[in-house]
């Protein structure tokens, strides 16, 4: 038996959308974290960059549990000593909502070179509407 090992001239990328509407935040960012990285897939490698793209629709839709609605917030750094601030969870659902799945994301991928490759391959928007239609993405339901 020969060890199969995966070459990234190899892998075979997909698009997937995904619609955020009613989900939990952790467990639709933990499933969006497995895709981006190619978990999924058979050929995976913890060294080679077999994820698909990722396209998240209707993130304004999407739930905590428990009362994290009035006790989440969000640490934003703005590089001067001291000024840094919190930004609520409601008010962030507010403003940008595609910013909290993005962040939920991003923390759950590896924090190294790999993640970040990993995580330009994901697309969020607040909307239904998406302007990825050229890459005929299929539909992914968890």
């Amino acid at each position: 038996m020969k060890t199969y090992v995966t070459k990234p001239a190899e892998v075979e990328r997909k698009w997937y959308v995904v619609d955020a509407t009613g989900k939990i935040l952790g467990r639709l960012a933990s499933e969006i974290a497995r895709l981006l990285r190619g978990k999924h897939k058979p050929i995976f490698q913890p060294n080679v960059d077999t994820g698909d793209n990722v396209i998240v629709i209707n993130a304004e839709k999407v739930m905590l549990t428990g009362v994290k609605e009035e006790t989440k917030t969000y640490w934003v750094a703005s590089r001067y000593a001291g000024h840094s601030r919190k930004i609520p969870y409601r008010r962030m659902k507010e403003k940008h909502p595609a910013r909290i799945i993005e962040l939920a994301v991003k923390g759950m991928l590896p924090h190294n070179a790999l993640g970040r490759k990993s995580y330009h391959k994901l697309h969020v928007y607040s909307g239904a509407e998406h302007n990825h239609h050229a890459q005929k993405p299929e539909a992914y339901e968890f």
